[in-house]
């Protein structure tokens, strides 16, 4: 095997012409990788995105090969998968206002070049669901929001098109999913390359708790930071500590580290319906 890519959570290795997709326990906020890992985060993301790509697969295909011909030393957190060439957007769909949308929406009162009606607080529900794509950055640098038009300056009419319809469908998709599990899917990121053949095809990960907002549906009441289960516990944890992004990252504390693991096992665990061996 052959180190390809080293990110802040996934590592890529070739492998007899193939990608082997590893998910580290590392754990990266506001794009800095912190140095304390996140035990079974790596797994538990793994697991979580190949039964998203299940769910998916008849909507989009995906990049997975086997999730078991691995390397024994990245079983249970690794991935076979398809070589893409990756589109060079983040393809986000939010559902609801918050986190950087919030800011955008409060200073323009549009997200990604989207207009908004007045009068949305943070948590609100958007009259329908909207596609913010953002330009993808280097480890260490800020994704930076990017409106439509410059996704179909960049990518072309029709592909961005294709992007916008693909993203919000599978966001509908897993909205209609968490909901019945009693989780409201605020937003989410999804990532898409062109394969082999030039198909459209969905890599890296899917609606797991580093790239989504996940919310208790009970306890959801817009017009305050929602209680989640996914990486905003650690992101809140990093402001109330008075750390600076710009500082070097400190280490996390025993208990945090704990709580942000049980939260991503109560993600797995409700989306799925299955325990957490």
């Amino acid at each position: 095997m052959r180190l390809v890519h080293s990110g802040k959570v996934r590592d890529l290795y070739e492998d007899r012409g193939d990608i082997i997709l590893v998910a580290s326990d590392r754990v990266s906020i506001y794009d800095v990788i912190m140095p304390t890992p996140i035990p079974d985060k790596g797994a538990i993301l793994t697991a979580l995105s190949l039964w998203w790509f299940d769910q998916l697969r008849d909507l989009v295909p995906n990049h997975v090969i086997s999730a078991t011909d691995v390397p024994e030393e990245f079983a249970g957190r690794a991935i076979r998968c398809k070589r893409l060439e990756i589109i060079p957007v983040e393809c986000v769909a939010r559902g609801y206002l918050t986190g950087n949308g919030l800011k955008e929406y409060e200073k323009s009162g549009a997200v990604s070049g989207v207009e908004l009606p007045p009068g949305l607080v943070d948590g609100s529900a958007l009259p329908t669901p909207i596609f913010t794509p953002s330009a993808k950055a280097a480890v260490g640098e800020h994704d930076e929001p990017i409106t439509y038009e410059q996704v179909e300056a960049l990518l072309g009419e029709d592909r961005a098109a294709e992007l916008e319809d693909l993203t919000l469908r599978a966001y509908e998709l897993g909205q209609e999913h968490c909901e019945e599990a009693g989780i409201i899917l605020a937003d989410t990121k999804f990532e898409f390359g062109l394969d082999a053949s030039g198909t459209l095809t969905l890599g890296d990960e899917a609606l797991t708790p580093d790239s989504s907002r996940f919310w208790p549906l009970e306890s959801w009441k817009p017009g305050a930071r929602q209680p989640s289960y996914d990486k905003q516990y650690l992101r809140d944890w990093g402001v109330a500590s008075g750390w600076d992004p710009a500082d070097p990252a400190p280490e996390i504390p025993a208990e945090v580290v704990e709580k942000t693991r049980e939260l991503y096992i109560t993600a797995y665990e409700r989306i799925t319906g299955e325990t957490w061996a």
